[in-house]
């Protein structure tokens, strides 16, 4: 067994490091990312971020309960389901064009056989498998996450509460408000607090100096290179005409005024109460403290003060911090009725392409193009690559809209921005991707038949066209799937834009890095993508089998190098120790529920009524287990136990019972303009967070019944009949 214990910086470190001590092997660090994350547990700190975090959760649980699910599926469907479909003639007999895919799947049972028996058992079997392996990985992700929870070293999130829409009051600020509530409600945990400024503007004008401080820097090191020679700069458009200037004066002057702009703005910011928010950071002295008032209700209005746990101080963004509680539904109201129009306006040119997909439309439509179409590659690049390479073409500007949206709605974390864009493009493709090509791919006609008909009816047109769809989604896997595997291993498109930035753009040094940055790995493209080739399994694992081993190749694939790429490639932005998994699971659900639906609707096309009550009982016991796992594992993703959190505040203060928890938490949640600035006094800002938690005096007559007294001046917190006692003594 491996004698030294780890601490770790995040997540997916804990689960790496977590197995090597499981299985007594010895520790060699020989990654340089993983050496930097894995320190010997002697209160060493790591400075630089580590690159392994809840995204060693997604190509190591999510994909990998994906091969624990569909490797024994695919050996039960190629020795049980392959055989019973293939030992019969009825699409040679049916007149029909086929080919040897469609003679494996369940369009080769004639109507009304027993042998949709053997279908409806491996149904009842794929369903019971899934949910063992769902429930196993459910519950070892939440074990592992509290393990973490209790073994990371201490995070200025562990002991901060986001508070929001904090009512207004004419006689206290917003800073006022904020102590006094939370010493007379939390007295004894009550550590400081940070108001939120709204400095958007101020923002803007932080990074228009960065970059002209970069330009600066640029002349400057072009004029000690040369000092001969003085850089000049021509005022015209894009600087290739007009007059021309001393570079290193014009953009010295346009710093320093930049610099005075900022001052002023920050000043203005700091001295004006409308630039305060009615929103604030409170921190806590204690775990403990942070747990109870984030996972309470505060006022008996449960529309104001509420609290939440704060984000990570890197995961917070900030310019959505600025936006008025108020505003927030409208603007979720908003975006959802754009995504609707831009889900369901989507499937015309996802529907047109589809049909001209077919050969016989593009003949009927463009018939001097005939010749040659009817040459035999051409045709089969049509057939084949075509109808993947348009719909991906349609998906490649998705993901930019649907973060655009997320930012519109509010959200006030990066987590929660990729959380929700991880939703939408998930429902995007199951609406376009899946139900767009299913309905859509033999004739656009279909689309208004789907539209016209009963809703009764839709299950068994979307069942029907599912087995002539098999083709499609296995080019669609190979094109989207293991292409994107492979483009992701070779990194061509990064390569690329890194030349191009080089060769345009790149000024400084600093321009080099930040060219270089690979970034980090997207959550919402990447898990929704997977979800996407994890419904087609399912569906089609009764269906079709012949797509499994296609699943089951991308998603080997995907394991090895998604492994390789988080560990030596991406960078961390933030930590979320996995508490994505309850939208992972509840996806998978959903997926698994869609399989038996289109199932039932398939089986009574093919004159298996008798099938239906049985099939009817699949979605209810996968709705019943959903609602299980989500009661017994789902609370841990959501709250922090307040066991938890006494034992590790217990532990800290036994460990280091000098700790000054103040000066840790001071300059954690202040926003990243004023830290950047260049004038270091910025003691206005930092005046919430220097001044000892005591009770303020409150303007306040209603509060002025607080059985506690003042430090500040004449007012106090005390009772009239407390008052009347101190003026007699």
């Amino acid at each position: 067994m491996v004698s030294q214990r780890f601490k770790v910086q995040s997540f997916g470190q804990w689960c790496i490091c977590k197995q090597v001590r499981e299985f007594g092997l010895q520790v060699v660090c020989q990654i340089s990312q993983l050496d930097a994350c894995c320190t010997p547990n002697a209160g060493a700190r790591v400075d630089r971020p580590c690159r392994i975090g809840f995204r060693c959760l997604l190509e190591d649980l999510l994909i990998g309960c994906r091969l624990k699910i569909f490797v024994p599926i695919a050996f039960l469907a190629f020795t049980i389901m392959v055989p019973v479909n293939w030992t019969n003639n009825t699409l040679e007999h049916s007149g029909l064009t086929f080919s040897d895919i469609d003679k494996l799947s369940i369009s080769n049972i004639p109507n009304g056989s027993l042998r949709f028996w053997t279908h409806l058992i491996m149904a009842y079997a794929f369903t019971f498998w899934t949910c063992y392996v769902l429930k196993r990985e459910y519950e070892i992700v939440a074990s592992m996450r509290l393990h973490f929870l209790a073994s990371e070293q201490r995070r200025p999130d562990q002991f901060t509460v986001l508070v929001k829409n904090v009512p207004p009051d004419p006689d206290e600020s917003i800073s006022e408000l904020v102590e006094h509530f939370f010493l007379v409600n939390h007295p004894e945990h009550y550590l400081s607090h940070q108001v939120v400024y709204n400095a958007n503007k101020l923002s803007e004008l932080v990074n228009e100096k960065k970059k002209i401080q970069n330009w600066l820097d640029y002349y400057q090191n072009k004029y000690e290179r040369n000092p001969s020679k003085r850089p000049l700069l021509k005022m015209g458009f894009l600087g290739l005409w007009g007059e021309s200037v001393d570079a290193v004066d014009f953009y010295t002057a346009k710093t320093e005024r930049l610099s005075r702009d900022i001052s002023l703005e920050r000043e203005k910011i700091t001295s004006n109460p409308k630039s305060i928010m009615a929103a604030a950071f409170v921190s806590f002295k204690t775990r403990w403290g942070a747990a109870v008032c984030a996972q309470t209700q505060q006022c008996r209005n449960p529309t104001i003060w509420l609290t939440e746990w704060a984000p990570e101080p890197r995961d917070v963004y900030w310019e959505n911090l600025s936006i008025p509680f108020v505003f927030l539904t409208i603007r979720r109201l908003i975006v959802a009725v754009a995504f609707f129009f831009l889900t369901f306006f989507f499937v015309i040119p996802i529907a047109i392409v589809q049909s001209l997909a077919n050969i016989e439309s593009i003949e009927k439509a463009l018939p001097f193009l005939k010749p040659i179409i009817e040459v035999k590659v051409i045709k089969s690049f049509i057939q084949g690559f075509l109808p993947g390479i348009a719909l991906k073409i349609f998906l490649l500007f998705l993901p930019t809209i649907l973060m655009i949206m997320s930012k519109f709605e509010g959200f006030i974390s990066l987590s929660a921005l990729e959380r929700r864009s991880a939703s939408r493009y998930y429902f995007f493709q199951f609406i376009n991707v899946f139900l767009g090509s299913i309905i859509t791919g033999t004739a656009f006609q279909q689309l208004n038949n789907f539209i016209h008909q009963s809703t009764n009816e839709i299950p068994k047109t979307i069942g029907a066209s599912i087995p002539m769809k098999a083709t499609f989604f296995i080019t669609y896997i190979m094109v989207d799937g293991w292409a994107g595997v492979a483009a992701e291993i070779l990194r061509l498109k990064p390569l690329i834009i890194y030349h191009l930035k080089n060769f345009f753009f790149v000024k400084t040094e600093k321009d080099r890095e930040e060219a270089m940055d690979p970034g980090t790995i997207g959550f919402n493209t990447g898990e929704p993508q997977i979800q996407l080739y994890f419904l087609l399994g399912l569906v089609y694992a009764i269906v079709t089998p012949i797509l499994l081993p296609f699943i089951i190749v991308f998603f080997a694939l995907a394991f090895v190098v998604f492994r390789h790429q988080i560990i030596n490639v991406y960078n961390q932005e933030y930590e979320s120790a996995a508490a994505y998994w309850p939208d992972v699971h509840l996806r998978i659900i959903v997926a698994l529920i869609i399989s038996q639906l289109l199932l039932m609707g398939l089986l009574s096309t093919k004159e298996a009524a008798s099938s239906t009550p049985l099939l009817i009982t699949l979605p209810v016991l996968t709705i019943w287990f959903h609602r299980f796992c989500k009661g017994r594992y789902e609370p841990a993703f959501v709250r922090n136990p307040l066991q938890e959190a006494m034992m590790k505040d217990t532990l800290e203060r036994a460990r280091e019972p000098n700790l000054n928890l103040k000066g840790f938490l001071q300059n954690a949640y202040i926003h990243p303009v004023f830290k950047s600035a260049d004038d270091d006094k910025i003691d206005v800002v930092m005046e919430e967070w220097e001044e000892e938690p005591s009770l303020i005096a409150t303007k306040r007559t209603s509060k002025r019944s607080t059985p506690l007294s003042s430090k500040h001046g004449r007012s106090s917190f005390s009772s009239p009949e407390a008052n009347k006692e101190r003026s007699k003594t």
